[in-house]
């Protein structure tokens, strides 16, 4: 039987760090589900370090999500990876996110973050409380806030929990996931 992998996503999701997961998954035969605040076509954007204090942002393609947030069963996932991008900020406010983000620690499967995805991890902050991780160095400071330790290299494996700086991190990224997956 196929492993099955979950993506939270919404609106402003970056669009390497959703797509390169996505085809990634697709490539080693995975069932791979978009989640998203509703099913729907997502905007992507492009982040990119261009020589500004911080990076930048262009509009993406759009990528389709193939269910909402509360149509999610997350016992039915193998694994969970989290894009990052401007859509944590708000998707975890939605009020499912965090019980599907939870299942996945309870279960100790697979949880991977990218960039801001760590935002949605602090909605959990529970099983964060004494862990490592990375993120985007922006997110420093709420990953500190929710009891973690902040990692400075670009990718950390803690566990269950495989975390990234931002897409030029990916390769390794995946690699960690998949190896975890299987």
């Amino acid at each position: 039987m196929s492993k099955r992998v979950l993506l939270l996503a919404g609106d402003a999701v970056e669009a390497l760090e959703i797509y390169y997961p996505y085809f990634r998954c697709l490539e080693e035969g995975y069932d791979v589900q978009i989640a998203a605040p509703s099913k729907k076509n997502l905007q992507t954007v492009v982040h990119d370090f261009i020589g500004w204090d911080t990076y930048t942002e262009s509009k993406g393609y759009l990528i389709e999500s193939h269910l909402a947030f509360e149509d999610v069963q997350p016992e039915e996932y193998d694994g969970l990876i989290i894009p990052g991008g401007r859509a944590p900020e708000y998707i975890r406010l939605n009020e499912n996110v965090p019980k599907i983000v939870a299942h996945f620690f309870e279960a100790n499967k697979p949880v991977a973050a990218i960039c801001h995805a760590s935002l949605i991890l602090t909605t959990v902050s529970q099983y964060l409380k004494g862990r490592e991780l990375t993120a985007y160095i922006a997110c420093k400071p709420d990953v500190e806030a929710a009891g973690a330790t902040y990692i400075e290299d670009p990718l950390h494996v803690q566990g269950n929990l495989i975390s990234g700086h931002a897409w030029p991190d990916l390769p390794g990224f995946m690699r960690e996931f998949i190896k975890q997956l299987q």
